[in-house]
Order: structure tokens, then C-alpha cells, then sequence
């Protein structure tokens, strides 16, 4: 798919047909596309788990309430380790969150061109997923997604609404 239309077809699909598996091919498609995105001098702090086992499905499923959640066949969660990540000398600015936010675009643009419905999830109750995934304090959630098919006869809106570059851009 053309890039430029690939970003302007994602969307957040909040409805998933839990009858429709994704292929290990494809998952393996989406996952090293995560794997190539840059990070702070290359240090990859990441770590992404692939929940699909019906037992983890159940414990994860119950951080976050939402019926399109519980149908996805896959959860994805992108894990940072804190200290593996990059830190700048002057401050202890630590690059973990920056660079995760680059792997998980990378990470749901990669499922859209595969046709592969994601939604970028931070509402989760995090005590809930940090216990069912038996987490280190090191161990960063940034966000999860569900990944999967849409539902039968889900229709895009289309209709993305974003500010002009009149509007965001400064040229100095």
C-alpha cells in the first residue's frame, strides 16, 4: 500500500471477529516491522508480548472493560525495559517512552497494511496487566492494541479529522 494512503486509512477498529485468526505469516509480518523501528542509539528497549493463549487472554482481558476489546484473538503489548533504554548525560532524560512510541507506530501501521485491525489502548487498569504478566518494576507497559480482523460488516468512517499544516507548522 502507498504510505500516504496507508496512514490516512488507519483507524482505531474497536470491532473484531473473534472467528477470524491472524496468520502466523502476518503476525510475523507486524512484529518484525516493530522490530526495525529506531530507537535512542539503537538500544531497542522493547520487548512486545503476543497474548493469544485462551488462559492470558482471559487474565489480560480484564484489564480493560470494552465487549470489541474481548473479541480480538490477540492482545499485543509493547513492554519497555527502563534499563536498557538510553539515557541523555545532562539531565537522566530517559529515551524508554520515546522510543516505544516509535515502535508502536510502527507496530499498528505495519498491521493496517496487512489489513489488520489495531487500537492503540492506554485506559487499561494497569495494576491488573502489570499482575497477570507477573511484570519487574524495570518492565514499562507503554500500550497494548488488540490485533485482529474487522468484525463482519464493519465500515471505516473515513472522515479523519485533523488540523491544517496552517495550523501546526511554523517556519523559522
Amino acid at each position: 500500500m502507498d504510505f500516504k494512503e496507508l496512514i490516512r486509512s488507519r483507524e482505531s477498529i474497536r470491532d473484531y471477529d473473534p472467528g477470524h485468526p491472524v496468520s502466523e505469516d502476518t503476525l510475523q509480518k507486524i512484529l518484525d516491522a516493530g522490530r526495525m523501528a529506531p530507537s535512542a542509539c539503537n538500544y531497542q528497549p522493547w520487548e512486545f508480548l503476543v497474548i493469544r493463549s485462551p488462559e492470558m487472554l482471559e487474565k489480560v482481558r480484564a484489564c480493560y472493560h470494552r465487549e470489541w476489546y474481548k473479541k480480538a484473538p490477540i492482545v499485543l503489548v509493547v513492554l519497555g525495559l527502563r534499563d536498557k533504554a538510553w539515557v541523555r548525560s545532562y539531565d537522566g532524560y530517559n529515551s524508554v517512552e520515546t522510543d516505544l512510541a516509535i515502535v508502536m507506530t510502527h507496530l499498528i501501521l505495519a498491521a493496517e497494511n496487512e489489513g489488520v485491525g489495531t487500537c492503540w489502548i492506554e485506559a487499561y487498569d494497569l495494576a491488573i496487566l502489570r499482575k497477570a504478566l507477573e511484570l519487574t518494576d524495570n518492565q514499562v507497559i507503554y500500550g497494548i492494541t488488540p490485533l485482529g480482523y474487522p468484525g463482519k460488516g464493519f465500515v471505516k468512517k473515513g472522515n479523519k479529522q485533523r488540523k491544517t499544516l496552517e495550523e501546526i507548522v511554523r517556519y523559522l
